[in-house]
């Protein structure tokens, strides 16, 4: 090869590189550009009360007409007013007619192990559910509210534990735990009985029962800060499971169950 071929080669490469240099300069020029813009944009709308993200990672406490409950739920922002929301949770729900009991003084909480009377199975849902969240007003600007409507539904997991009691026994014998069956019936609900038969009975007996249900409400924010969930939900639910739900003995064992709830929200936006 000539001096002047490989001169010229050298310099055609040399163009090319300083080329593809410049053009990859400009392209990231123009991602710092659009990050600034859409960075500024963000503030802006902070600033006017406009809730702005990604994701969104919620907490909740809730207490419900028939009991109470917490839960996770995940967000992801599809349009300025649309969030796809994945949310799972976790409540117990309890019969209008408990009473916790205690065997030395009915209705006082204050001697022996309180107990309640006639419940056969403590009942415990897990939902998984996707839905939506929309938002219906902007809070105006950083100190205000925005209000969302929320909706969601899926797969009901119902869990029921037995309820178990300390009895004394009629014969004379030691004190023992029993739960409800047919042939413990007088016992389980005679005047032998001491107390509750503690928390730690039942889990390795929990039967599951499978279900659907679905959930609407409406969310108030007010956090100060986009980055921050601080608001409450107000909302009903329902879930209807394959086969009846027993909790409290001389009591009608349900499918359907109906409730409101409100529930304390907390995290945060990215």
């Amino acid at each position: 090869m000539s001096v002047k071929k490989l001169l010229l080669t050298v310099f055609l490469s040399a163009f090319v590189v300083a080329c593809f240099a410049q053009e990859n300069d400009k392209r990231k020029s123009a991602k710092k550009d659009a990050k600034r813009q859409k960075v500024s944009e963000m503030i802006k709308q902070a600033e006017e009360g406009v809730l702005v993200y990604r994701k969104q990672s919620i907490f909740g406490i809730q207490a419900r007409s028939n009991g109470y409950g917490i839960f996770y739920e995940l967000g992801r922002m599809k349009t300025n007013l649309k969030t796809s929301t994945y949310r799972i949770d976790f409540t117990e729900i309890k019969n209008q007619k408990e009473e916790k009991l205690s065997a030395n003084d009915p209705g006082s909480l204050f001697f022996g192990n309180p107990f309640i009377y006639g419940k056969i199975n403590n009942f415990y849902q897990l939902t998984l559910g996707v839905g939506q969240q929309r938002i219906l007003g902007q809070k105006g600007n950083k100190n205000g509210v925005s209000v969302s409507a929320v909706a969601n539904g899926g797969l009901a997991i119902g869990l029921l534990r037995p309820y178990y009691v300390e009895i004394r026994d009629p014969m004379g014998g030691p004190n023992k735990t029993i739960k409800y069956s047919e042939d413990d019936r007088d016992l389980f609900l005679g005047p032998t009985i001491v107390g509750g038969g503690g928390l730690g009975k039942g889990w390795g007996e929990m039967k599951i029962k499978p279900g659907a249900f679905a959930k609407t409400a409406l969310r108030f924010d007010y956090g100060r800060f986009n980055e921050i969930v601080s608001g409450i939900e107000v909302g009903i639910s329902a879930e209807f499971y394959g086969s009846k739900i027993t909790i409290m003995a001389d009591q009608k064992d349900k499918q359907l169950f109906f409730q409101g709830y409100i529930a304390i929200l907390f995290g945060k936006r990215k």
